[in-house]
Order: C-alpha cells, then sequence, then structure tokens
C-alpha cells in the first residue's frame, strides 16, 4: 500500500463514500444547481478524483464531449418519474451522479 499515489488513496477514500442514491432525495442539490452529471463511459470515482485535484484542463475536455455537465431538465424529469436511482459521491459543493441502469443496453 506503500507505493499508492496520493490520487489513488483519495479514489480509494472516495470509494467509501460513494453510494446509491435516488434521484427525489438529491432534489435540493439539483434545485441549487451543484448536481454534476457523470456518464458512464467515464469512471466516477476518477472524475471524482480530479475535481478534488481541481484538474480544469480535463473537466474543460470532459465537458466539451458531453461527458461531464449539468443534468439537463428531460433528464431530470425522466429521472423524477421514475425516481433513478444513481451511483453518487460529494465533492462538496458538487454532487457527481452517474445512472448506470441503462449502461448493459450500449
Amino acid at each position: 500500500m506503500a507505493s499508492d499515489t496520493p490520487r489513488d488513496e483519495l479514489k480509494a477514500k472516495l470509494n467509501l463514500e460513494t453510494s446509491r442514491i435516488h434521484w427525489h432525495e438529491l432534489q435540493t442539490y439539483f434545485a441549487r444547481g451543484q448536481v454534476v452529471r457523470v456518464m458512464p463511459d467515464l469512471d466516477l470515482l476518477n472524475v471524482a478524483a480530479e475535481l478534488a485535484a481541481d484538474n480544469k484542463a480535463l473537466f474543460e475536455q470532459w465537458m466539451a464531449q458531453g461527458q461531464v455537465g449539468e443534468v439537463a431538465p428531460d433528464v431530470a424529469q425522466a429521472w423524477y418519474d421514475r425516481n433513478a436511482e444513481l451511483w453518487a459521491v460529494v465533492i462538496a459543493p458538487w454532487v457527481l451522479v452517474q445512472d448506470r441502469s441503462d449502461q448493459a443496453l450500449h
């Protein structure tokens, strides 16, 4: 374990803080604009670690590619309608969420 980099240690810590949560429980954070959607093709823990490290260049790249960003109103409504269960991790003040329910379809 001594060979772990600080980023690996952070990802291990974040892994313990990652959990599934229903969309209805995130409404307050969504209303505040604090929910960040992470597409299923990205590793949620890696994205969280990069956010914690303030890696702006990588985030800008992900945002430009549509892999990370705000939750669009139509997506929020669809998640609300089915009270989607999402994977989430908090990097204050942000809540990163990922919907893996349709991952098997792609």
